[in-house]
């Protein structure tokens, strides 16, 4: 692309506001920031659109949101035709900057292709717009947030008819429709109200959110044990400024959770995310006002949710009495040790059940389920794919989904929703901290004693952000190097096995994503990010004991280190 023929097109063209055009001129001496906005088209992948807010073709703008709508558009009419524009599509919105106005474009873009758009009136969690979609018999959803980012981002996520994020195949496709607009100028749109007068835009009244409650409590097990402890187990829960206040609050309420606490300075929308630097509850600064609450009332549990919901956090009291945050694995892993062991416990568990991980996801799930006579399947990194095998057991009938999961904090447990559950999680991982209650233990305390019957697994994931078009390139320099180099040990053990997921392994879709296998059961995964300019090392490990574990897992991140620092 002409970077300086598409910044002109911008700045010249009656077709772009005025706002739009005086961002443009304020940097109309910056040769380099003009390039990073208008180098390229900013990219429809496989999950949709995710970048920094801003006028440009590499940003995300009324404009941007409107091409890809468009090219949503284009794919119902060919893909499905009138059906499919009748059923229409269902929009969500997290508390991003700019997330109402992205909608209500996405909307009206919809509405002047002939398609109806179904519309919340505020934000909503991403998992309840995964409900709809089905719960509406909708052809499409699409869901504007950009999941923990900084506050600088925003996103777009196409999900199909499924409720699950949209698979390769029909992603591809609409990514060809969306790459074919390349004249901005022709995406037509209509006036709002206009729209919704002639009930081309619907707004959703309070039916859908009591069918996705009533969904998530469907999945509790022990109601008996939450009756019983209903006011004894205290909840510290932080939103994060985000979308989960209200629909995590109403589980747990309806429920019977009575001990639950909001942090109040993060309990409002707030798309500057004030309280924190980043508003991911992998990260434990998120923690800090909830952990002084937990502290002053001796809290059993912290859960935190991301923007969109969709990811949930847990802090926990260990044996020195100080407040951490367990990791997606370890909160997963006790999720599949509770309810595959309650399940069984109350002669419920079905036939042919099986668990979903991702090939980045710690091995201890898989060996607890493997305790339990359950299948364990792998997918690639995303949840899309976890949503997918749900479609594929349903149809067939061979398999009976009990939970997916993956390390990065996200969870399902049921299947009415297609994609990772901040709300359903929250729920069953209050129900399982009253659980271990009852048996007289911490949340903490289960975990240890999960790892004395299965094994001390311990994994880490390592991050290196490279920025720009620069970082593009070392990004892709870098598997290269891991993909080309004639290695045989890594931290002195030996490689056993090398899968390169891009030549395609165990029938799943290629990716470019490599896993070295070693000979003590350890495991090393990198990939690029495909929502964020970043390359992920992911380690994982087992020993008999937390001292050995540690130490297996500091030798194999300072040798991937050092050898990522020397390239």
């Amino acid at each position: 692309m002409d970077y300086k023929k598409a910044y002109k097109a911008w700045v010249e063209s009656s077709y772009f506001d005025e706002n739009t055009k005086n961002e443009l001129l304020s940097i109309e001496n910056d040769e380099k920031e003009i390039q990073e906005r208008f180098y390229k088209n900013l990219e429809f992948g496989t999950g949709g659109l995710r970048g920094i807010i801003g006028a440009g073709t590499n940003r995300i703008n009324i404009y941007t949101i409107r091409r890809a709508t468009l090219g949503v558009c284009n794919y119902i009419e060919k893909a499905m035709g009138q059906t499919g524009k009748d059923k229409g599509v269902v929009i969500a919105y997290d508390s991003r900057n700019m997330s109402r106005e992205f909608c209500i474009e996405a909307a009206k873009t919809l509405a002047a292709s002939g398609i109806k758009a179904y519309i919340f009136d505020e934000l909503r969690p991403t998992p309840e717009l995964s409900f709809a979609v089905r719960y509406l018999n909708c052809a499409m959803g699409i869901v504007i947030t950009a999941s923990h980012n900084p506050k600088e981002y925003n996103g777009y996520k196409v999900y199909g008819s499924d409720g699950g994020q949209v698979c390769i195949d029909m992603a591809n496709e609409i990514i060809d429709e969306v790459n074919k607009i390349e004249d901005y100028s022709t995406i037509k749109t209509v006036d709002f109200d206009k729209a919704v007068n002639e009930k081309m835009i619907i707004t959703l009244d309070e039916e859908v959110d009591k069918a996705f409650i009533d969904a998530v409590k469907s999945q509790i097990i022990n109601q008996d044990i939450i009756n019983e402890y209903q006011k004894d187990l205290k909840v510290i829960f932080t939103p994060i400024h985000g979308t989960g206040n209200k629909s995590i609050r109403r589980a747990l309420k309806e429920a019977g959770f009575e001990n639950v606490k909001v942090v109040k300075e993060q309990e409002n929308p707030d798309p500057n995310f004030s309280t924190v630097t980043y508003p991911n509850p992998e990260e434990k600064s998120v923690f800090n006002i909830a952990i002084e609450m937990a502290k002053e009332d001796n809290a059993d549990l912290i859960i935190g949710t991301d923007p969109d919901c969709d990811r949930v956090g847990v802090v926990v009291k260990n044996s020195n009495g100080e407040y951490i945050v367990l990791n997606g694995n370890q909160v997963g892993s006790l999720l599949v040790r509770y309810v595959l062991e309650s399940l069984v416990n109350k002669n419920k568990l079905p036939k042919n059940p099986v668990i979903v991980k991702t090939i980045v996801t710690s091995e201890l799930g898989a060996e607890i389920a493997k305790h339990y006579g359950v299948e364990t399947l792998n997918t690639l990194t995303g949840f899309k794919f976890i949503g997918e095998k749900i479609n594929q057991f349903q149809m067939s009938n061979e398999k009976t989904f009990i939970m997916g999961y993956e390390e990065s904090y996200g969870y399902l447990i049921g299947t009415h929703a297609r994609d990772k559950d901040g709300v359903v999680s929250s729920l069953l991982i209050c129900e399982m901290a009253a659980y271990y209650k009852s048996k007289g233990l911490s949340l903490y305390e289960g975990l240890m004693d999960t790892y004395e019957k299965f094994g001390y697994y311990k994994e880490d994931l390592k991050s290196i952000t490279l920025k720009g078009i620069d970082g593009i390139e070392k990004i892709k320099e870098i598997m290269s190097y891991f993909r080309n180099a004639k290695m045989d040990k890594i931290a002195d053990i030996k490689i056993k096995e090398i899968l390169d997921y891009k030549k395609g392994v165990d029938e799943l879709p290629k990716s470019d994503v490599l896993k070295f296998l070693l000979e003590d059961g350890s495991w090393i995964a990198v990939r690029p990010s495909g929502t964020e300019p970043k390359i992920k090392f992911y380690f994982g490990t087992n020993s008999e004991n937390l001292d050995s574990v540690n130490l297996k897992l500091s030798k194999l991140m300072t040798s991937i280190t050092d050898l990522v620092d020397s390239i």
